[in-house]
């Protein structure tokens, strides 16, 4: 019976798989640069409490930022984890804002124990988003005097996903080490294309980078518990530079139509992260993390005769702080079971706009998660709902004032409970 649940969540978690890729959208003109918008893999719980997961170790939801936690899972439940998220964006310069909305069904997560102080997981994971429609249109002296009306149009279309497997053990009391393997995969497409005055596209250029690849992700908790109501949570996460196998295609149509296949070569970044948790009687947790993505030192369109980048990126650090407070997790009440969550970020673009000096994005959140009981069915599940408001760029150039809206809902079934007659 175990097995047989096992199979079928993951037979049935893989088939929606490609329905969360084809479904996943974003419109922001930042993502025309690098590999689109970077997806934080945090779960719902975690973007309420700003992003913190580095030093998170808990048996109710799953934490696929440091595999090192896996190995909290209870012994005899089974975690399904589905999120998803809405998109409200305000765009502004200094003449005028534009609007958009997008909503997506983001991510799909499983956690369950193999044995005695060992996790699993496994799911599909966003990586980038790549998604924007710009158009600027200049009136120019026609040879005979008169005005001709152009056209300049920017879309971008695409993203990368993951999906991962891991696996974590308890090693002694108070470590534990784990580790996840990611298979990404996915393509970006950049077009450009100019009008001139009523005339056809006469000028239409597309840039694809279709790419893919395994990489790693090493993660190490150390915990330990003091006074019977004060844990500790040390957590740090690593991974190293991994190459993706690929291609990047630039094709030209109109006045000019040729296809062309360079061998740039492209990669992800070196990963670096801790995160530290401070919890007070299962009700106040207090959590801060702190990551690095070395993409300067990362091949991006790095040509292999001039060994050089033809496009430069910037190192991303990102510091997260996060509290939650829970009234009485064992009372009774439904009240007493809600879980309040605060928390804020500040980080950096990993990418560079021609002629920009990108200030600081900041980030603040709340949330709650509501727990659910199955009367019938053995589950204590939870959903969660958070809002965050975060800035992007500055209004002298264009500024990107959002609000994300996150809602998962987290099934946790016990498998080996007697049920009483």
């Amino acid at each position: 019976m175990y097995k047989n649940k096992i199979l079928v969540l993951v037979l049935s978690s893989l088939v929606s798989l490609q329905f969360v890729v084809a479904q996943n959208n974003i419109n922001s003109p930042y993502t025309r640069y690098g590999y689109g918008d970077i997806s934080e893999t945090n779960s719902g719980e975690q973007r309420a409490l700003g992003g913190v997961a580095i030093g998170s170790r808990s048996h109710s939801y799953i934490n696929t930022v440091n595999p090192a936690s896996y190995s909290a899972v209870d012994s005899m439940t089974f975690m399904f984890d589905i999120g998803t998220s809405a998109l409200s964006s305000r765009f502004s310069d200094a003449n005028k804002s534009v609007r958009t909305f997008n909503a997506n069904l983001e991510y799909l997560t499983m956690q369950f124990p193999l044995s005695k102080g060992m996790g699993f997981s496994a799911g599909l994971l966003p990586y980038s988003f790549a998604g924007y429609n710009m158009y600027n249109v200049d009136q120019i002296k026609g040879p005979e005097g008169d005005t001709i009306s152009t056209s300049k149009g920017f879309t971008g279309t695409g993203g990368f996903s993951q999906v991962y497997m891991g696996l974590s053990q308890k090693i002694g009391k108070h470590i534990s080490l784990g580790a996840n393997v990611y298979y990404m995969y996915g393509s970006v497409n950049n077009t450009r294309s100019l009008r001139i005055g009523s005339l056809a596209d006469s000028t239409i250029q597309t840039n694809s980078i279709k790419a893919s690849n395994f990489r790693l992700r090493y993660g190490v908790q150390f915990y330990n518990t003091f006074d019977k109501k004060h844990d500790v949570t040390l957590g740090l996460i690593y991974e190293h530079t991994a190459k993706l196998n690929g291609d990047f295609s630039q094709t030209k149509a109109g006045v000019l139509n040729d296809t062309t296949i360079n061998n740039y070569q492209f990669e992800l970044p070196t990963v670096f992260g801790i995160g530290l948790n401070y919890t007070y009687d299962n009700r106040i947790s207090i959590g801060i993390d702190y990551s690095l993505q070395k993409w300067a030192s990362t091949k991006y369109f790095w040509n292999p005769d001039t060994k050089a980048n033809a496009e430069s990126l910037n190192d991303r650090s990102k510091l997260s702080v996060g509290i939650e407070y829970t009234p009485k997790p064992l009372g009774r009440k439904f009240s007493d079971r809600i879980h309040y969550r605060l928390g804020s970020n500040i980080s950096n673009a990993y990418y560079n706009v021609p002629g920009v000096t990108l200030p600081k994005n900041y980030g603040l959140s709340f949330g709650i998660g509501l727990p659910i009981y199955g009367k019938f069915t053995q589950t204590i599940s939870t959903l969660n709902a958070s809002i965050e408001y975060g800035k992007v760029g500055s209004s002298a150039n264009l500024r990107e004032d959002y609000f994300k809206f996150t809602m998962n809902l987290v099934f946790n079934e016990h498998w080996f409970f007697k049920r009483k007659l």
